[in-house]
């Protein structure tokens, strides 16, 4: 009998979780019929710092490793690509196609993580968290001093949105519809790579790495490898969403490398909840649009997140997913 309702809870919690996301993938392409430009603006930055979140996810949620310098690799991802397409007279100007600036964001920031990464995964704990800050604020003094490539504190201007193709096949997007759907695509495309990571054979060494890593030392598993794996990806997805960010405010500031940065993103995965995909997206959201709401009422917005955050420290440590699961558990118990 017992075998009976968990088969069938488990069958229930499958067809609820299709059924969720065809009605979020349904939403999420009629949104820009239905909402004003405004919300529409706001809808593409959730996108962004959604993909920013999960790829802190990857290494703190899944791995355990609590980096405070993550905003390094957006801020790479965005001082690329803004090298790359802006017309600032002090950028290169080469191009602002996908297929090229794409893969220049990636393979760049992946290789400044595997240096940063060769350095920071050789610490664990709070140690982990000071260096991963250190290499951070270490790149934003770079991008504030370093004024003949950067901009200095006034960074680079004119970053051209992207385009897709070539010759007079090319399509530039240009208008907040097509960004929007440029970056819902980028926010599908990521998540389901990063849900087809953690739930391979490498997400599940990560998840044992999190757990007990002496433990899987053990069992033979070069865990530094493992690691410096995470932690290249996660600069990489970092570095996607700083490129969407600057190409849609199309400027590249030092601020994107800021460790006050680091903390929003943090932020988002404590509200959120780690060790899932979805904390860090509901995350983003609900620190993305209370400042919006919750500034239209009172002048004091500000100390309202900042109860509502020592409210789910203190009350909802597993944050808004740990709520969800403790009410479904409720409803079927």
């Amino acid at each position: 009998m017992g075998t009976i309702i968990t088969y069938a809870q488990t069958w229930s919690t499958q067809r609820q979780k299709w059924i969720l996301l065809a009605v979020i993938a349904i939403l999420a392409l009629a949104y820009p019929f239905v909402v004003r430009s405004y919300w529409l603006s706001l809808g593409i930055e959730l996108l962004i710092f959604a993909i920013f979140a999960m790829s802190l996810d990857l290494l703190l949620g899944y791995t355990g490793l609590p980096s405070f310098g993550h905003a390094a690799f957006l801020g790479l991802g965005a001082y690329i690509v803004a090298y790359v397409t802006s017309t600032n007279q002090l950028a290169l100007g080469l191009t602002n196609n996908l297929f090229i600036s794409l893969p220049l964001v990636i393979l760049g920031t992946g290789l400044i993580a595997l240096v940063i990464g060769f350095f920071a995964l050789r610490t664990t704990g709070i140690y982990f968290l000071m260096i991963t800050l250190a290499f951070a604020q270490m790149l934003y003094s770079i991008a504030i001093r370093w004024s003949n490539v950067t901009g200095g504190s006034d960074g680079l201007t004119g970053v051209a949105r992207p385009a897709i193709g070539f010759g007079a096949l090319s399509y530039t997007f240009d208008s907040r519809e097509s960004f929007y759907y440029l970056a819902l695509f980028f926010f599908f495309l990521s998540w389901w790579l990063l849900h087809r990571i953690v739930n391979s054979p490498f997400g599940w060494t990560l998840r044992g790495i999190r757990e007990n890593e002496q433990r899987m030392q053990a069992l033979g598993y070069n865990t530094f490898r493992f690691k410096m794996a995470s932690f290249v990806l996660s600069g990489a997805f970092a570095a996607l969403a700083g490129m969407l960010l600057v190409q849609f405010f199309r400027h590249a500031a030092p601020q994107n490398v800021y460790w006050t940065m680091s903390g929003q993103v943090l932020i988002m995965l404590i509200v959120g909840g780690t060790g899932t995909l979805s904390g860090p997206i509901l995350g983003a959201a609900l620190v993305r649009l209370l400042p919006h709401f919750a500034s239209a009422y009172t002048d004091r917005w500000q100390t309202l997140m900042g109860l509502v955050f020592i409210l789910f420290v203190l009350f909802a440590p597993k944050g808004i997913i740990g709520l969800l699961r403790a009410g479904r558990e409720k409803i079927w118990s």
